[in-house]
């Protein structure tokens, strides 16, 4: 049990760095691709609002705010899964080691979301993203899954 509350305390500090750094890179993306950099996140919320939240170009507490918290919520669900695989290495996980699991779990992640989710259920950025924009959210999402571990271990 002692286990189980650490790995959930850990997802979410892990989660909300890969949030924020993915959220970062998401803007970057919009401003590039889109020419609106709250466009990608905009589209998250079509979870709820339907096709309608993925022509957004504005911010919105409608679109904006439901899109972060999906992605929010999302990314510590990923982080639940490189926490419990970090807590199995013995004695203290390198920075190599946190590194290469919160790769495979951005890798993982970027695989379900665009390759085996329902369209309905898929993230919605890659809709206004490009190639590039998306693999650079993905890489954003992997080192700030590792950012907590890599600062706390000196």
């Amino acid at each position: 049990m002692k286990t189980l509350v650490r790995v959930l305390k850990r997802a979410a500090i892990s989660g909300s760095y890969a949030s924020a750094v993915s959220t970062g890179a998401l803007l970057q993306g919009g401003a590039r691709d889109c020419r609106g950099a709250i466009a990608p996140v905009n589209a998250i919320s079509h979870w709820l609002w339907g096709d309608e939240a993925l022509h957004k170009q504005q911010g919105s507490l409608r679109y904006s705010v439901a899109g972060y918290c999906i992605h929010h919520a999302a990314s510590i669900f990923w982080a639940l899964g490189y926490e419990y695989l970090l807590s199995r290495c013995r004695p203290r996980p390198s920075k190599a080691q946190a590194l290469t699991l919160a790769g495979g779990v951005a890798a993982t992640a970027c695989l379900v979301d665009l390759c085996c989710t329902p369209e309905r259920l898929t993230p919605g950025f890659e809709r206004r993203l490009s190639k590039p924009s998306l693999t650079r959210v993905y890489i954003a999402f992997g080192v700030g899954l590792a950012l907590h571990t890599l600062l706390k271990s000196k």
